[in-house]
Protein backbone atom coordinates (compact mmCIF):
# COMPACT_ATOMS: atom_id res chain seq x y z
CA UNK A 1 0.00 0.00 0.00
CA UNK A 2 1.39 3.39 -0.91
CA UNK A 3 1.64 6.40 1.40
CA UNK A 4 -1.24 8.09 -0.43
CA UNK A 5 -3.44 5.05 0.04
CA UNK A 6 -2.63 4.99 3.76
CA UNK A 7 -3.62 8.63 4.18
CA UNK A 8 -6.90 8.23 2.29
CA UNK A 9 -8.33 4.81 3.03
CA UNK A 10 -11.51 5.51 1.02
CA UNK A 11 -9.45 5.68 -2.09
CA UNK A 12 -8.68 2.10 -2.95
CA UNK A 13 -6.67 2.64 -6.02
CA UNK A 14 -9.56 3.76 -8.14
CA UNK A 15 -10.33 7.40 -8.13
CA UNK A 16 -10.18 10.54 -10.09
CA UNK A 17 -6.75 11.46 -8.84
CA UNK A 18 -8.11 13.98 -6.32
CA UNK A 19 -8.80 11.41 -3.63
CA UNK A 20 -12.58 11.23 -4.30
CA UNK A 21 -14.37 8.04 -5.25
CA UNK A 22 -15.70 7.66 -8.76
CA UNK A 23 -19.32 8.65 -9.43
CA UNK A 24 -21.75 5.80 -9.99
CA UNK A 25 -21.81 4.85 -13.62
CA UNK A 26 -24.89 6.12 -15.50
CA UNK A 27 -27.48 3.55 -16.39
CA UNK A 28 -27.93 3.11 -20.04
CA UNK A 29 -31.69 3.32 -20.82
CA UNK A 30 -32.54 2.43 -24.34
CA UNK A 31 -34.24 5.29 -26.16
CA UNK A 32 -37.99 4.83 -26.27
CA UNK A 33 -39.41 4.36 -29.65
CA UNK A 34 -42.32 6.49 -30.78
CA UNK A 35 -44.63 3.45 -30.59
CA UNK A 36 -43.64 2.91 -26.95
CA UNK A 37 -44.30 6.56 -26.14
CA UNK A 38 -47.70 6.45 -27.87
CA UNK A 39 -48.61 3.28 -25.97
CA UNK A 40 -47.58 4.89 -22.65
CA UNK A 41 -49.62 8.03 -23.39
CA UNK A 42 -52.64 5.96 -24.37
CA UNK A 43 -52.37 3.95 -21.15
CA UNK A 44 -52.15 7.18 -19.14
CA UNK A 45 -55.15 8.61 -21.04
CA UNK A 46 -57.19 5.45 -20.36
CA UNK A 47 -56.27 5.59 -16.67
CA UNK A 48 -57.34 9.25 -16.40
CA UNK A 49 -60.56 8.50 -18.29
CA UNK A 50 -61.37 5.62 -15.91
CA UNK A 51 -60.74 7.84 -12.88
CA UNK A 52 -62.95 10.60 -14.31
CA UNK A 53 -65.76 8.11 -14.99
CA UNK A 54 -65.50 6.78 -11.42
CA UNK A 55 -65.60 10.34 -10.02
CA UNK A 56 -68.63 11.17 -12.18
CA UNK A 57 -70.40 8.00 -11.02
CA UNK A 58 -69.58 8.76 -7.37
CA UNK A 59 -70.95 12.28 -7.80
CA UNK A 60 -74.20 11.00 -9.33
CA UNK A 61 -74.59 8.51 -6.47
CA UNK A 62 -73.96 11.30 -3.95
CA UNK A 63 -76.64 13.47 -5.61
CA UNK A 64 -79.15 10.60 -5.47
CA UNK A 65 -78.34 9.92 -1.81
CA UNK A 66 -78.66 13.61 -0.96
CA UNK A 67 -82.03 13.88 -2.68
CA UNK A 68 -83.29 10.77 -0.90
CA UNK A 69 -82.04 11.99 2.49
CA UNK A 70 -83.70 15.37 1.95
CA UNK A 71 -86.98 13.76 0.87
CA UNK A 72 -86.88 11.41 3.87
CA UNK A 73 -86.21 14.28 6.26
CA UNK A 74 -89.08 16.32 4.81
CA UNK A 75 -91.40 13.32 5.12
CA UNK A 76 -90.43 12.76 8.77
CA UNK A 77 -91.05 16.42 9.62
CA UNK A 78 -94.37 16.45 7.74
CA UNK A 79 -95.49 13.27 9.51
CA UNK A 80 -94.60 14.68 12.94
CA UNK A 81 -96.50 17.92 12.29
CA UNK A 82 -99.53 16.06 10.96
CA UNK A 83 -99.54 13.67 13.96
CA UNK A 84 -99.62 16.71 16.25
CA UNK A 85 -102.50 18.22 14.25
CA UNK A 86 -104.41 14.93 14.42
CA UNK A 87 -104.29 15.13 18.20
CA UNK A 88 -106.00 18.53 17.99
CA UNK A 89 -108.58 17.15 15.53
CA UNK A 90 -109.28 14.25 17.93
CA UNK A 91 -110.07 16.69 20.73
CA UNK A 92 -112.37 18.74 18.49
CA UNK A 93 -114.19 15.56 17.42
CA UNK A 94 -114.66 14.59 21.07
CA UNK A 95 -116.15 18.01 21.78
CA UNK A 96 -118.57 17.84 18.85
CA UNK A 97 -119.58 14.23 19.61
CA UNK A 98 -120.36 15.20 23.22
CA UNK A 99 -122.67 17.93 21.90
CA UNK A 100 -124.44 15.49 19.54
CA UNK A 101 -124.89 12.85 22.28
CA UNK A 102 -126.36 15.28 24.81
CA UNK A 103 -128.52 17.14 22.31
CA UNK A 104 -128.28 20.24 24.45
CA UNK A 105 -125.98 23.20 24.15
CA UNK A 106 -123.94 24.05 27.22
CA UNK A 107 -122.19 27.23 26.15
CA UNK A 108 -119.81 27.24 29.10
CA UNK A 109 -118.75 23.63 28.45
CA UNK A 110 -118.25 24.31 24.73
CA UNK A 111 -116.18 27.42 25.48
CA UNK A 112 -114.10 25.49 28.01
CA UNK A 113 -113.51 22.69 25.48
CA UNK A 114 -112.55 25.13 22.72
CA UNK A 115 -110.12 26.89 25.09
CA UNK A 116 -108.54 23.54 25.99
CA UNK A 117 -108.10 22.67 22.31
CA UNK A 118 -106.69 26.13 21.60
CA UNK A 119 -104.19 25.74 24.45
CA UNK A 120 -103.19 22.31 23.10
CA UNK A 121 -102.76 23.79 19.64
CA UNK A 122 -100.56 26.61 21.00
CA UNK A 123 -98.43 24.06 22.84
CA UNK A 124 -97.96 22.09 19.61
CA UNK A 125 -96.97 25.25 17.73
CA UNK A 126 -94.46 26.21 20.42
CA UNK A 127 -92.85 22.78 20.01
CA UNK A 128 -91.95 23.94 16.49
CA UNK A 129 -90.81 27.38 17.73
CA UNK A 130 -93.93 29.03 16.26
CA UNK A 131 -95.05 31.93 18.45
CA UNK A 132 -97.46 34.82 17.92
CA UNK A 133 -96.21 38.37 18.23
CA UNK A 134 -98.08 41.39 19.50
CA UNK A 135 -99.09 43.99 16.91
CA UNK A 136 -101.73 46.18 18.54
CA UNK A 137 -100.31 49.46 19.80
CA UNK A 138 -97.00 48.91 17.96
CA UNK A 139 -95.74 51.27 15.22
CA UNK A 140 -96.76 49.97 11.80
CA UNK A 141 -93.92 47.95 10.26
CA UNK A 142 -94.51 46.67 6.70
CA UNK A 143 -91.99 43.89 7.29
CA UNK A 144 -94.24 42.20 9.88
CA UNK A 145 -97.64 43.88 9.42
CA UNK A 146 -100.06 43.78 6.51
CA UNK A 147 -102.36 46.81 6.61
CA UNK A 148 -105.80 46.34 5.11
CA UNK A 149 -107.45 49.52 6.39
CA UNK A 150 -106.95 52.82 8.16
CA UNK A 151 -108.89 53.86 11.22
CA UNK A 152 -109.25 57.50 12.25
CA UNK A 153 -108.78 57.46 16.03
CA UNK A 154 -107.35 59.55 18.83
CA UNK A 155 -106.75 56.49 21.04
CA UNK A 156 -103.32 55.76 19.54
CA UNK A 157 -100.78 57.82 17.62
CA UNK A 158 -101.12 57.99 13.82
CA UNK A 159 -99.06 55.29 12.10
CA UNK A 160 -99.65 52.88 14.97
CA UNK A 161 -101.55 49.60 14.74
CA UNK A 162 -105.06 50.38 16.01
CA UNK A 163 -106.59 46.90 15.59
CA UNK A 164 -105.15 43.46 15.01
CA UNK A 165 -107.50 41.50 12.74
CA UNK A 166 -105.33 38.38 12.47
CA UNK A 167 -102.34 37.43 14.61
CA UNK A 168 -98.89 37.32 13.10
CA UNK A 169 -96.52 34.43 13.82
CA UNK A 170 -92.79 33.90 13.85
CA UNK A 171 -90.92 30.64 13.58
CA UNK A 172 -87.78 31.28 15.59
CA UNK A 173 -86.57 34.70 14.38
CA UNK A 174 -88.13 34.32 10.93
CA UNK A 175 -91.54 35.72 10.00
CA UNK A 176 -94.00 32.90 9.33
CA UNK A 177 -97.09 35.03 8.72
CA UNK A 178 -97.55 38.80 8.96
CA UNK A 179 -100.20 40.25 11.25
CA UNK A 180 -103.21 41.68 9.41
CA UNK A 181 -103.89 45.07 10.94
CA UNK A 182 -105.77 48.35 10.73
CA UNK A 183 -103.52 51.39 11.06
CA UNK A 184 -104.48 54.50 13.01
CA UNK A 185 -104.76 57.86 11.27
CA UNK A 186 -105.34 61.27 12.79
CA UNK A 187 -109.08 61.86 13.33
CA UNK A 188 -110.79 64.54 11.27
CA UNK A 189 -111.45 67.68 13.31
CA UNK A 190 -114.96 68.20 14.64
CA UNK A 191 -115.36 71.51 12.74
CA UNK A 192 -115.00 70.03 9.27
CA UNK A 193 -118.19 67.90 9.36
CA UNK A 194 -120.24 70.89 10.67
CA UNK A 195 -118.97 73.19 7.91
CA UNK A 196 -119.86 70.64 5.24
CA UNK A 197 -123.38 70.05 6.62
Amino acid sequence: MTDTQKQNPESNGSGNGAGEPDAAPELQVPAATSEDRIAALQAERDDIKDRMLRIAADFENWKKRSRKEQTDAESRVREQVLKDMLEVVDNLERATSAYVENGTVDGAAVLKGVNLVLRLFQTKLERYSVKPFEAKGQPFDPRVHEAISQVPTADVAPGTVANELQKGYRIGDKLLRPAIVAVATAPASAKEPKEQG
